[in-house]
């Protein structure tokens, strides 16, 4: 936690809005995008969605196969309390359906799905996307999949795997979107960039979730922020874009959302 506390501290010191911004294609992105106010008839789906497991006291069996949680302390957990405190937030996930609306992004991939807020958001970001997403826990993910089928997203193709296992077995296959929300450790997450780096495009995009969430995480992100086939990144201290454009210098941007 007080690493987390630090790390937010120096994020506001350097963070800085689009005013600050002199590259064409960041200061599109904050203007049209991230600090886009208007409603969306999609915002309603996702807090439907929300509200519709807000509401479900149920308890399941967790297997988590990550860096573990910093806030439930065994496995049998509400699903509600699930929702409230380590799904994405609200705001992320409108965010997060921003972004993918405005790339229109396919292929997607998404590498966690949890129970499947974030997954939502993806979708429906661009109906016509394919959108992929793994989850080892076989509880959680039948929850997502549930949900997604009662509000008729219909553009989620839901594999149960463990990460380490489908990366091992997967050929090359560009995906335009990767939204990394899997396996919080600093190994893991390096080996999925690792992995993943022959699919890249100059399209692509890639979101790394929890990039301060402890010491390790942010030395991940430092080892990709200053990777040679990366060109601008973007850090928004709860996530890190990441942008493999070679018409663009290599920039980096502290961003307030």
């Amino acid at each position: 936690m007080l690493f987390q506390i630090k790390s937010y501290l120096k994020f506001l010191w350097y963070s800085k809005n689009e005013h600050a911004v002199h590259s064409p294609f960041v200061f599109s992105l904050l203007t049209k995008c991230f600090y886009d106010k208007k409603s969306k008839p999609e915002y309603i789906v996702l807090k439907e969605y929300r509200k519709s497991l807000l509401k479900n006291s149920n308890t399941i069996e967790v297997t988590d196969f990550g860096a573990g949680s910093k806030i439930f302390k065994n496995n049998t957990r509400v699903i509600a309390k699930i929702a409230k405190t380590a799904g994405i937030s609200p705001k992320r996930a409108q965010l997060l359906f921003r972004i993918t609306h405005y790339f229109q992004s396919d292929p997607i991939l998404e590498i966690g799905t949890s129970l499947g807020l974030a997954t939502a958001a993806l979708a429906l970001g661009n109906p016509k996307a394919s959108v992929i997403t793994l989850e080892g826990c076989s509880n959680t993910r039948a929850i997502a999949k549930n949900q997604l089928q009662l509000l008729n997203i219909n553009n989620v193709k839901s594999i149960g795997t463990e990460f380490s296992e489908y990366f091992k077995n997967l050929k090359p296959k560009t995906h335009n979107l990767i939204y990394f929300d899997g396996n919080h450790s600093k190994k893991a997450t390096l080996d999925y960039f690792e992995r993943l780096l022959p699919t890249i495009t100059n399209e692509t995009v890639w979101i790394f979730d929890d990039i301060h969430w402890s010491a390790e995480m942010h030395e991940a992100w430092e080892i990709i922020k200053t990777h040679p086939k990366v060109s601008v990144t973007i850090d928004t201290f709860q996530w890190g874009l990441v942008f493999f454009r070679r018409e663009q210098p290599k920039e980096h941007f502290i961003i307030r959302v």
